[in-house]
């Protein structure tokens, strides 16, 4: 299981965890970068649980703790958290609800790895912070079982 320090509810940090689907020195040189596609730094294992979001599994033990919800915004990196902060306005509004294992951003835009992606994916962030209910939570988790069927939206 790997370990790593994300950004949750209130802004509070928090270790996530996650099965590897990296190399070991996939950050050799210590700083945070996002995955792309065709990333060399993903094994071929890895890239089976990134397709089938095995490697999220772990997240449930999060779930139990109380520090992530299954449905919610992704928890980002502290590093990504500074820097998003700084360009996109309103960008910590994403943390006035529980970090989720899926969201309403991850089962309707693809996976984002620019600043540009993350204010997109931040306008559903937000629309799920100002709606979120049982009922869309339940929405929610069927369109994710589409999501892993297909293996849409993993890098």
């Amino acid at each position: 299981i790997y370990r790593q320090e994300r950004v949750g509810y209130r802004g509070r940090t928090f270790t996530l965890l996650k099965f590897r689907s990296m190399t070991r020195d996939a950050e050799r040189d210590g700083v945070a970068c996002w995955a792309t596609v065709g990333d060399s730094r993903i094994t071929r294992f890895g890239r089976f649980i990134r397709e089938t979001r095995i490697d999220e599994l772990p997240q449930l033990i999060n779930v139990l703790k109380g520090e992530m919800s299954l449905v919610g915004p992704r928890p980002e990196r502290p590093s990504f958290v500074a820097e998003l902060t700084r360009k996109i306005p309103f960008y910590a509004v994403r943390h006035c609800v529980r970090p989720g294992i899926t969201g309403w951003a991850q089962v309707r835009y693809s996976y984002g790895a620019t600043v540009e992606e993350s204010v997109k994916k931040l306008e559903y962030d937000i629309y799920y912070v100002k709606n979120h209910s049982l009922l869309l939570d339940v929405a929610i988790m069927f369109k994710t079982v589409r999501v892993v069927l297909l293996g849409e939206g993993a890098r």
